[in-house]
C-alpha cells in the first residue's frame, strides 16, 4: 500500500508502481488493478464549511450531484480543476473527516414531477417534509433520502390516446385527478413515436402507463433544476395577472408571464403581500419558496397556508400550492437549490397549459449564500463582497418566467409569472442585489416602512414604484374593462405627484396658508390614498377588488374632484364642497360588493352633477 504521510491516502501518482509491478505474474497484476482501484476513487482533501474538496475525482463534470461521507451527504459540483473537485454541500457537514468518500451519481442535481406534488411541503432538495418527519420525527437527520414523489400511492391514470396514435414529446398522454385539478400527463422531452401501448387503471408513479416508440412511459419524469425546460415558442405579454390589489391592478401591474421584485426593509410587509397575491392572484397553481427566511415567518406560511380557503372555489388553497421550505437556519447552500426547485416545477405545470405564480422570498438570502459559498471557495469578490457573477445568477433565474407555446402537436399555452422579494439592509436599494434585480425585472414595488407604521396595506409607494408592462397591457385595459381606464389612471398618479409637491410647503407654511384649489388637490389625494389604495385583508369585500370596481372607485373620485373644482370657481366654499354627502358613499364603495358598488357609484356621479349648484344657490 502506498500513502502519503499527511493524509494516508492511495498516492495519486500510482501509476510508477504499477510499473515496478508490470509482468510479474498474476499476482502482481492482480495488485495492479487493486491499486487502480484505490485511486480512482475520489475522497475528501478539504473542508470548509458547506463547500469541501475532492481529489481524485475523475470523469465528472460541473453540476453533477455526488454523495460525500458516509453519510451519503448531497453534494454537487460548482468547479473542478484537474482531478480536483470542489463540491457544495446541502446539508451540515460537521463531522465529515479528510478522507471519506465521495461518490458520483453522473446525474445533475434533478427533481422528480409528477402527481403528488401539489399540496406537498418540501425541503430546498425536494425531500417531503412531512413523510420526514414520520420517519425522523421534528429533526431532519443528515443524509436521509425520501423520494419526493411517493412510490406506494395509485393514481388512477386516464388516456388521451390510443394504441397506434403518433405522439411526439410534450403531447398529453392522458390526464390524472388531483383534488379538482387535472395533471396531464405528457409524453416526456426525447420521446417520439407510434404509441404501442397505453392503458387506463391505477398505477404508481413509477410504473409504466404507455410505450412510445418501445419506451416505457411512466407518470413520474426527471429534469434538472439548472436547465430550463423546453417549450415551442416565447411569447409577446399583453394580458395582466389580475390580483385584486387595487394599486397593483391600476398602477403598477404585472403581466402573466412576467416578473416583479418587492423590495423593503424589514417589516415592511414583503412576505403578508406575497402570501396575499398567492392567495388572489389569477393563476391556475402557486409554488411558494421560503429561500432562507426566518423560521417563524417560514412556519407561519406553513401553519397559515393549510388554513385557508380557495376564493375561486372554497376549497383548500394547498390543493394548488406547492411549498418550498427553506428556513435561515437550514444549511446555506439549500438555499440555491430551492430556488431552481421551485422554477422548474412551475415550468413543469406551465407545460401543461396552466398559469404559474412562483413566489421567491426571499432573493436576497439566496445571494448572501452565494456570498458565502464564493469567499469559501476564495473567489474574487465583487461590490460589497458579492460574487462578480451575482447579476447573472439572477437574470438566469428571472428569465426563466415567459408565457410560452408548449411542446406537443396540439398548441397550449403556458405562463410563470414570478414575484421576488428582496430584502436590503436597512431598506437601502442601492446594494447589488436590489440594483441587479432591477436590472431584470420590469415591476418595482417599493415597500414603504413609513406607510407600513402607519398600518397602510399594501404599503407599496406609489411615487417610487413603477411597471414597464403598462404599454404592453394598454390594449387589454382598454378592450375588456374600459375605454378611459388608462386615461383616468394618469389623471390620479398626475394628482398624487402634484400632492408630493404641496406637502413640501405643507411642512414650512401649514395647509391653511394654500389657496382653495390646492387645499382641494389634498383633500381628493388623501381619498385616493384612504379610500382606493389602501386594503384591508382581513375584510372579505375589501381584500380584493375587481377591475371594473377599480375603474368606478377612480372614476367616481375623479368626478367630485371635477365638481369640486367647477364649484370653487362658482365661489362656493372648500368647507361646504367638502361636507358634500358624496364624500361618505365614496368612501364606502371598497366595502360594497361589486353589483352594489355599480349602483352606488353612478348614484354619486349623478348627484355630484348638482350637489354644489344647489348650495351656490341658497
Amino acid at each position: 500500500m502506498f500513502y502519503t504521510l499527511k493524509e494516508k491516502h492511495p498516492i495519486p501518482f500510482f501509476l510508477s508502481a504499477c510499473r515496478r509491478l508490470e509482468g510479474k505474474g498474476k499476482k502482481e497484476n492482480d495488485s495492479i488493478e487493486r491499486i487502480g482501484k484505490m485511486a480512482d476513487s475520489a475522497y475528501l482533501s478539504k473542508i470548509a464549511g458547506p463547500v469541501v474538496e475532492a481529489t481524485s475525482i475523475r470523469g465528472s463534470q460541473i453540476n453533477e450531484l455526488v454523495r460525500v461521507g458516509s453519510d451519503q451527504l448531497m453534494g454537487e459540483i460548482v468547479a473542478l480543476k484537474e482531478d480536483r473537485a470542489t463540491i457544495q454541500v446541502y446539508e451540515d457537514t460537521s463531522g465529515l473527516r479528510p478522507g471519506e468518500k465521495v461518490e458520483r451519481t453522473e446525474q445533475p442535481l434533478s427533481v422528480e414531477l409528477g402527481p403528488g406534488l401539489l399540496s406537498g411541503i418540501f425541503d430546498g432538495i425536494q425531500r417531503p417534509l412531512d413523510r420526514i418527519k414520520e420517519m425522523a420525527g421534528d429533526y431532519i437527520p443528515r443524509g436521509i433520502d425520501v423520494p419526493a414523489l411517493n412510490r406506494k400511492k395509485k393514481w388512477t391514470f386516464k388516456a388521451s390516446v390510443k394504441k397506434g396514435d403518433s405522439v411526439k414529446a410534450g403531447d398529453v398522454l392522458g390526464t390524472v385527478k388531483e383534488f379538482d385539478f387535472e395533471h396531464r400527463i405528457l409524453v416526456p422531452y426525447g420521446f417520439e413515436g407510434a404509441v404501442s401501448d397505453v392503458r387506463d387503471g391505477e398505477f404508481t408513479v413509477t410504473q409504466s402507463i404507455a410505450s412510445v416508440g418501445k419506451k416505457d412511459v411512466t407518470m413520474m419524469q426527471k429534469w434538472g433544476v439548472r436547465t430550463p425546460r423546453k417549450s415551442k415558442e416565447k411569447l409577446r405579454i399583453d394580458r395582466p395577472l389580475i390580483t385584486g390589489k387595487r394599486i397593483v391592478d391600476t398602477f403598477f401591474p404585472i403581466a402573466k408571464g412576467g416578473v416583479a421584485a418587492i423590495p423593503g426593509p424589514f417589516g415592511s410587509g414583503k412576505t403578508v403581500t406575497q402570501q396575499d397575491l398567492a392567495k388572489y392572484a389569477d393563476a391556475d397553481l402557486i409554488v411558494y419558496v421560503g429561500c432562507g427566511e426566518r423560521g417563524n415567518e417560514m412556519t407561519d406560511v406553513l401553519f397559515e397556508f393549510p388554513k385557508l380557503l380557495d376564493p375561486k372555489n372554497k376549497k383548500p388553497l394547498m390543493n394548488r400550492t406547492v411549498l418550498i421550505a427553506n428556513t435561515s437556519n437550514m444549511p446555506v447552500a439549500a438555499r440555491e437549490a430551492s430556488i431552481y426547485t421551485g422554477i422548474t416545477i412551475a415550468e413543469y405545470y406551465r407545460d401543461m397549459g396552466y398559469d404559474v405564480a412562483l413566489m421567491a422570498d426571499s432573493t436576497s438570502r439566496w445571494a448572501e449564500a452565494m456570498r458565502e459559498i464564493s469567499g469559501r471557495m476564495e473567489e474574487m469578490p465583487g461590490e460589497e463582497g458579492y460574487p462578480a457573477y451575482l447579476a447573472k445568477r439572477l437574470a438566469e433565474f428571472y428569465e426563466r418566467a415567459g408565457r410560452v407555446r408548449c411542446l406537443g402537436t396540439k398548441d397550449r399555452f403556458g405562463s410563470v409569472s414570478v414575484i421576488g422579494a428582496v430584502s436590503p439592509p436597512g431598506g437601502d436599494i442601492s446594494e447589488p442585489v436590489s440594483q441587479s434585480t432591477l436590472r431584470v425585472t420590469k415591476v418595482f414595488w417599493a415597500l414603504d416602512a413609513d406607510l407600513s407604521r402607519r398600518r397602510h396595506y399594501p404599503a407599496i409607494h406609489w411615487l417610487k414604484s413603477y411597471s414597464l408592462y403598462l404599454d404592453d397591457l394598454e390594449k387589454w385595459y382598454l378592450e375588456n374593462v374600459a375605454s378611459d381606464f388608462y386615461q383616468i389612471r394618469g389623471q390620479c398618479m398626475a394628482l398624487l405627484q402634484k400632492e408630493a409637491e404641496l406637502q413640501n410647503i405643507v411642512q414650512l407654511i401649514g395647509p391653511d396658508a394654500l389657496p382653495d384649489k390646492e387645499r382641494l388637490v389634498l383633500e381628493v389625494t388623501k381619498m385616493i390614498r384612504e379610500d382606493f389604495l389602501q386594503q384591508n385583508s382581513f375584510e372579505e369585500i375589501d381584500v380584493y377588488s375587481s377591475l371594473k370596481k377599480q375603474h368606478l372607485m377612480l372614476k367616481t373620485i375623479l368626478k367630485f374632484y371635477d365638481k369640486a373644482e367647477q364649484a370653487l370657481k362658482m365661489d362656493v366654499t372648500l368647507d361646504r364642497v367638502l361636507l358634500a354627502k358624496e364624500r361618505q358613499v365614496i368612501a364606502g364603495l371598497k366595502r360594497l360588493k361589486d353589483e352594489e358598488t355599480v349602483k352606488a357609484a353612478n348614484g354619486a356621479m349623478k348627484s355630484l352633477e348638482t350637489s354644489f349648484g344647489k348650495g351656490e344657490k341658497k
